[in-house]
């Protein structure tokens, strides 16, 4: 059986790259100062959370396929996780470290999908739904996206191979995924960790 350690996070500021000065802007416009520095301090608490649970997991990083939100299908995997890391990513920080320890880091994403994704961040879209559509286009593409996740995962984690997915709040990969998959959930305490998808 396929096993996927499901691991749910929040990016912070770096994770935005060039569009990460609007983001700020727009956030404290909303918001105000004081409320974006409590954000940018749990989000470093968060990672710290995520960084402690997943380096504490018992297995073989050698064994392990790295799925990570954002992260196109490019053959330039690495070389991108490498750059985010440089310029401070906890997201990505912990991903050199897995694959310092022997973790395959997987392309995650459809580049035109990301693409999509920019513009709509860069365009401000959806920040107020004036068409009355039950579905936005935020929505709609963030659905395609987690189709797309879901179908790249089944693709390349075979049959008794585990992998950690590295997926935004948001998301929901894991309703996507076929039957024969473990799931686990590192990050709920006091819950089932274990969903079995047969």
């Amino acid at each position: 059986m396929r096993k996927l350690i499901y691991v749910p996070i929040v990016h912070s500021e770096v994770d935005f790259g060039s569009l990460t000065h609007n983001l700020r802007k727009r956030y404290i416009d909303r918001f105000g100062l004081s409320v974006w520095r409590q954000r940018v301090k749990g989000v470093d608490a968060l990672w710290q959370e995520i960084r402690t649970k997943v380096m504490a997991l018992e297995i073989d990083f050698h064994k392990i396929k790295v799925y990570q939100d954002g992260l196109p299908v490019c053959g330039r995997e690495l070389e991108i996780v490498q750059d985010l890391a440089r310029q401070g990513s906890k997201n990505h920080q912990l991903l050199v470290e897995l694959a310092e320890r022997g973790a395959t880091i997987m392309g995650t994403e459809d580049a035109q999908l990301l693409v999509e994704e920019y513009l709509r961040l860069r365009d401000g879209l959806d920040a107020d739904s004036e068409t009355g559509d039950r579905v936005t286009p935020g929505e709609d593409l963030l659905h395609r996206r987690d189709l797309y996740v879901a179908k790249r995962i089944r693709e390349t984690l075979r049959d008794g191979e585990t992998g950690i997915l590295f997926i935004g709040l948001l998301h929901e990969v894991d309703e996507k995924l076929c039957q024969d998959m473990e799931i686990s959930y590192p990050l709920r305490e006091g819950e089932e960790e274990i969903e079995d998808k047969g």
